[in-house]
């Protein structure tokens, strides 16, 4: 087996190499079409908004950016707020989430930090409608922030 067919088998560095090779957005599309959500992007905190950084839609593939966000509406600020990820089925009728006024009904998501440790934003999927729980890909996400953190800063 050659190197390229090993590295294909190991999710991680599968997206590394992507990243590396095609960038953020490129990323983003094979963490998209593996979870059960529409939208997977990349939030920056901002005083009283989310700043859309990047965004895919699994039904519309020429998305890149998405809108940005009032900060009281997002789940995202759960994350500014001390968290390191979270991930519900259903945000609506999860007991730690607040009644925001999002129409996102699913949402898993991980915090985003600086190399200087300061909360950047966030790295997340989320769906208008429900969705399975993503579980296992919370862990995902949480692996690959530093690298996407790391793209990110290095681009400037």
């Amino acid at each position: 087996m050659s190197a390229p067919d090993r590295i294909d088998h190991d999710p991680l560095a599968k997206l590394e190499r992507v990243l590396r090779e095609q960038g953020v957005v490129a990323m983003l599309r094979i963490l998209n079409a593996r979870a059960p959500h529409r939208f997977t992007g990349i939030y920056r905190y901002e005083p009283t908004i989310l700043r859309n950084v990047h965004l895919v839609d699994a039904f519309d593939p020429a998305l890149e950016r998405g809108d940005d966000v009032a900060l009281e509406d997002a789940y995202c600020v759960l994350l500014a707020e001390g968290r390191t990820s979270i991930a519900f089925g259903d945000v609506v009728d999860a007991p730690c989430a607040p009644r925001l006024a999002s129409p996102v009904m699913s949402y898993c998501g991980v915090l985003l930090v600086t190399a200087a440790g300061a909360p950047f934003g966030s790295l997340c999927h989320f769906d208008v409608k429900r969705c399975e729980r993503a579980d296992s890909e919370i862990h995902l996400l949480e692996a690959v922030a530093p690298m996407i953190m790391s793209a990110l800063e290095s681009r400037g």
